[in-house]
Formats: C-alpha cells, structure tokens, sequence
C-alpha cells in the first residue's frame, strides 16, 4: 500500500489570480450529476484559492443527453459540450480525464483515457469488479512510465481534519495501534417506494451500501492508520427486495405506461463487518442506507497504546484526541478545532475558526492532482490503492456468502 499523503507538507499558500499566468490545464469531465456537480466545484475554485503551478480550465463535460449536458454545461461553467466520452478524450484541451459516471464504465473510459496519454481522475470505488480494477491499476502503472498519472476520488481523505489526523498517527502519538471502529449512516432508501435506480442493480453500481459507503471507510481506516486490511469476516443484508420501476428509463427497466411494475434489487442495503489490519489491530465496519434518521454520518475512531483519535463528519472542522499519556487525573478526550494555518491546507482560506464544509474537499483533491501533475509525482490514492479498496470489498462479499450462523443452544 502507497504511503499515505502528507498534503500540508507541499501546501501552498494562497495569492488569488496568481494562477491565471500559469500554463492551462484542460479538464475534460465524464458525467455531471451529484459528483459531477461537486467535481466541477472543485475545478473552478482551487486555482482561485491556491496557488497553483497550473491553471485548471474546464474545456468539456460528457453526457449522452445532448440537452441535459448543454445546462449542465451553463450551470457548471463548462466550455463545450460531448455526447460521446470517446470524442472527450480525442480532446486536444483536454489533458485530465475526470470520470463521475456509475462504475460500470469506469474501467473502458479510464484505460482508454491513460491509452490516449491523458492523465485521470477516477470516482470511487474504482470499479465493480476485481479484474476491473487490476486492469485500470495495470494500465495507471503502464501511464506512470510516460508521465501520466491516475488518481482515485476519495475525498474524505481532504478533510483538514482527516488529514491532521494521518499526520498524528504517523508522528506515533497513538502509539501501536489496537483497535479501528468506522460506522457510515444513510436513510435515503428506507422508503420502499424509492425507484429502482443504477444503484441498486449490481450490473451498474457493482455493489450497494458496501461500494457506495464502505469503500469511503475501508479508504479512510487504512489511510489513517497507515496500514491494510488483511482479512474480514462479514454479514450484509438487502431489507427491501423490490422496487418501483423509474417511468422513461432508458435501461429495459421502465415502468408501463401507468407507472406501474416493479423490478430487483441486486445489491445490499447494508454492509457489517469486522477486519484485522496487518498490523494485527482489530477494526469494525458498518455501512448502511437504512439508518433511518442518519442523512450522511461517517464516524472513525482509532484507539492506540498512547492515545486515541474520533473524528466525526457532522463536525468535520473538529478532530477530538486523548493523550493517554498524561495523568489521568487531566487526561480526557479533548476538541482540537481544525482551522489554524498550520493545519493542513488551512493557509490558503479563512481566519482561525472559520470553518470549512464538504464541498472544500473537491478542491483540495483538485489542488493535490494538480501539483501531481506539474511536480511530477504519483498523487494518493493511487489506482493501486483503489485495488486494495477493491479486494476488502470483495472479500466482504465472499464473507458474507458463505458465512455461517450458528444458533445459540441453551445449556
């Protein structure tokens, strides 16, 4: 596994407009919904916030609808319009191939990007499959060679305070690591007359909760603690088995005329695993768009010989710490408020104590490739990390197959 990225050793400060004489950076972007939304964000401000050794410039994005990308285009500020990713990376200003599309595609578009010399920036999870992702890491590694380079968008990992706190375990402040807990809570499928989208059809999404929550986690526990997963034991669920068909689906899955009909859900709604780290830490993972009441609650904590670490996403400005070094007459976890300009990528924003949000994460991700790019460095996570992300997925899935239940007998 790559080690795990310092961002605010590299950082630099911010000089609005320095960029604009820099030479241009040509993003060309593969889809445009919800990521491709937050993407674009990330793309036009962090050439506004840091001072970067190239200008981004946002020359095309990609969707099949030719009407629906032209006001995705307006909306977003891209320049020009393709309804074809294959004529997106025909591009001559398009020197990053930015994929927010569902992960069956991931793969074909992100080795044909690497193919035609260009560099890339892939959504997670990478792919749906295993082999899918060896092939995608085989062909970054191939690109490597030429100068390109290949990025996974875990963008948890640009939390200032996610990042502060890598840098904590990896100055030992934990000590030797015993235990890594992760919880991620969504509800926005507790309704059972919520449609049948792409993500919830394994041919599309891959997997369920597990690729769409847990990858983030399985990320983000071994980005923190600096070390993989080694093996899991696992339990997933699907608790409604159908769903209503989306009326106009363009998939062989439309609704008749009256909207009726309804159709599989072939992924899990839920994801519950354990997992020991090579280190021999023990970790718990849970991973659920059942939480009913939870909109997006991502939670970890990591418990060390010396001290432990919380950070929890709701306040994601906040990275809670206890020194169990220190008597315990004082000791106690206490809030470390992360907004000083010594935290990583907090010189370039506001004052002491104002806070960032989730969509700061999208330019600060935006702000490492490019000085990946320009520096020539591999930038983190890699598209080898995406298959270690990968393989713990599968895994789980194995798990939960063939695991077995045992009933409890009384004596």
């Amino acid at each position: 596994m790559a080690q795990p990225q310092q961002p605010d050793e590299a950082q630099a400060g911010a000089r609005p407009g320095a960029a604009a004489g820099r030479p241009p950076l040509g993003v060309g972007m593969v889809g445009y919904a919800f990521m491709g939304a937050a993407h674009s964000q990330g793309w036009r401000t962090a050439g506004r916030v840091f001072d970067l050794p190239r200008r981004p410039v946002l020359a095309a994005v990609c969707g099949r609808d030719a009407e629906a990308v032209r006001g995705a285009a307006d909306r977003l500020g891209w320049a020009a319009t393709e309804t074809d990713w294959r004529a997106l990376i025909a591009r001559d200003d398009v020197d990053i191939v930015d994929i927010c599309t569902p992960g069956d595609s991931h793969a074909e578009i992100a080795v044909a990007a690497l193919e035609a010399g260009k560099h890339v920036l892939c959504e997670k999870p990478l792919a749906n499959t295993v082999e899918e992702a060896e092939a995608m890491a085989g062909a970054a590694e191939a690109a490597a060679a030429r100068g390109q380079v290949a990025m996974v968008g875990f963008n948890y990992r640009r939390v200032p305070a996610t990042s502060l706190a890598r840098r904590m375990v990896a100055e030992g402040r934990l000590g030797a690591l015993r235990h890594v807990r992760v919880t991620y809570l969504q509800d926005w499928l507790v309704d059972p007359q919520f449609p049948l989208t792409w993500r919830l059809r394994k041919e599309s999404a891959g997997s369920g909760a597990l690729g769409d929550l847990g990858a983030h986690i399985v990320d983000l526990a071994q980005y923190l603690a600096g070390e993989p997963v080694t093996g899991v034991s696992a339990m997933t669920e699907t608790f409604v088995r159908e769903r209503p068909l989306l009326s106009g689906a363009s998939d062989g899955l439309s609704a008749t005329a009256d909207g009726a009909g309804k159709g599989p859900v072939t992924v899990d709604d839920a994801a519950l695993f354990t997992a020991r780290l090579a280190s021999g830490a023990l970790a718990s993972f849970e991973a659920t768009r059942f939480a009913t009441g939870r909109k997006n609650s991502l939670r970890i904590e990591l418990n060390g010989e010396k001290g432990s670490l919380a950070f929890d996403l709701e306040r994601l400005n906040e990275l809670q710490y206890h020194d169990g070094t220190e008597p315990g007459t004082y000791a106690g976890f206490r809030r470390i408020l992360v907004t000083e300009p010594d935290h990583p990528y907090l010189d370039a924003w506001w004052p002491p104590g104002h806070g960032l949000g989730y969509e700061h994460t999208f330019v600060h991700q935006a702000r490492d490739l490019v000085h990946a790019i320009a520096g020539g460095s591999r930038p983190l996570p890699s598209f080898a990390d995406g298959l270690q992300v990968q393989r713990v997925l599968a895994a789980v899935e194995e798990s939960a197959e063939k695991n077995s239940v045992f009933t409890p007998v009384a004596s």
